[in-house]
């Protein structure tokens, strides 16, 4: 290996190493701290939180960022071995392809998950996927081994590796620090509630023994918006984006938790859908909003909602978001309810839509989906146990108000 490719993986490495492991501290921040934001969270469509939220930030409950570190940190150890022997860096020029053509095809898959199904991009992955490519391009340079010869001369290195003190440690020092960072991991972690069930209205939590999460649901500020409760003691207002997939995630996570409080409270808890669509035709904050099929979405949805067909429009809007527009809203429209003038309705329905965004702009709403639970604004949403611990705290509080 000759010493420019040698330092340029090297070089390479280090930038996707640094930007890895700080993808994982901001995953850990945000798994650690509901109410956390990056300081790569710059809008609606650059946002690293929304892809780390997102079903393609983990895998197998581990985060994406955390395996390119490991990934990065191997590749760095591989490269830091050549120059021992002609063979030896053969062998180890056939590795590093093997991988570098693994991680591009990782890269890829996460490039396109990110730009084309969630619309969003992570400054940070970026980082990423370029020195995965850099690395990539420069194994191609490498001397290597023939590929039907790999088993045997894979062999024989392990043999060799067991035989040298600092390779074992390398190696153990490698495989200790990965299951240490994942092991270190917060994942999703219960809410110190006191209790996890609301039992009886008379069951007030005396103040010695307040939450932590209590206590930051106290210190939040609160907005008053002129939207009827309709006899509910805990009212959810969304503002949502059908194309946005933050909004899909949240419809999909806290649907379970409203379906168990309307069990064990009938008509306590009332969420309320506001539209709020990220698209210049119809919301005038968001004239660089990239949803160009979300005004259309949401009259849609109010349409199908005369029809009593809400929820399969809904479903369908959420599970088709990448190839939204006015057509294929329309061709939708009418295959779920059988309705023929959507154009016809368009014009007075957006109007609805236009008010809903006018109460958005009373909260100053930055990003889709933006929750007020009884005045409290959450922007982007709260892992699941924390959502469903915040309307328990609500709930608890106003029927033991309504019982004295």
């Amino acid at each position: 290996m000759s010493t420019r490719v040698r330092g340029g993986i090297l070089l390479l490495v280090l930038v996707g190493f640094g930007a890895s492991l700080t993808s994982t501290w901001v995953h850990y921040q945000m798994l650690a701290d509901p109410e956390y934001t990056s300081f790569c969270d710059i809008n609606e469509s650059v946002s690293c939180t929304q892809v780390y939220r997102s079903r393609f930030g983990s895998f197998g409950g581990i985060p994406v960022a955390l395996l390119g570190a490991s990934w990065f940190a191997l590749v760095g150890l591989l490269t830091l071995a050549t120059g021992r022997s002609t063979e030896l860096d053969e062998n180890l020029g056939s590795y590093l392809l093997v991988l570098s053509t693994l991680g591009l095809a990782v890269v890829l898959f996460l490039g396109y998950a990110s730009f084309m199904v969630l619309g969003a991009v992570c400054v940070l992955c970026v980082v990423v996927y370029v020195a995965v490519v850099g690395i990539f391009l420069l194994s191609g340079a490498l001397s290597s081994a023939p590929l039907r010869s790999m088993p045997g001369r894979t062999a024989a290195d392990l043999a060799r590796l067991v035989r040298s003190p600092m390779a074992v440690a390398a190696t153990v020092a490698y495989l200790g620090l990965t299951l240490g960072a994942v092991v270190a991991m917060p994942g999703e972690r219960e809410p110190a509630l006191g209790r996890s069930v609301l039992s009886s209205p008379d069951e007030a939590s005396p103040a010695s023994q307040e939450s932590e999460f209590e206590r930051f649901w106290d210190g939040q500020p609160r907005v008053d918006l002129d939207v009827p409760r309709d006899g509910a003691q805990v009212q959810v207002l969304k503002f949502n984006d059908y194309q946005c997939p933050s909004c899909a995630q949240t419809h999909s996570a806290y649907e379970p938790v409203f379906a168990r409080f309307e069990s064990s409270h009938p008509g306590a808890v009332r969420q309320v859908v506001l539209d709020y669509p990220l698209d210049p035709e119809c919301n005038a904050q968001t004239p660089r909003g990239g949803h160009t099929g979300a005004c259309e979405a949401a009259v849609a949805v109010r349409l199908a909602r005369r029809e009593g067909h809400e929820t399969d429009m809904v479903r369908w809007l959420y599970e088709n978001q990448v190839e939204l527009s006015r057509e294929s809203v329309r061709v939708a429209l009418e295959e779920v309810t059988g309705m023929t003038d959507f154009d016809e309705r368009y014009d007075e329905t957006l109007e609805a839509v236009r008010a809903d965004i006018a109460l958005g702009e009373q909260v100053e709403i930055e990003a889709t989906p933006t929750f007020v639970i009884n005045g409290v604004v959450v922007k982007g949403g709260l892992q699941v146990r924390f959502f469903e611990a915040a309307i328990e705290l609500e709930l608890e509080r106003s029927l033991v108000q309504a019982s004295q």
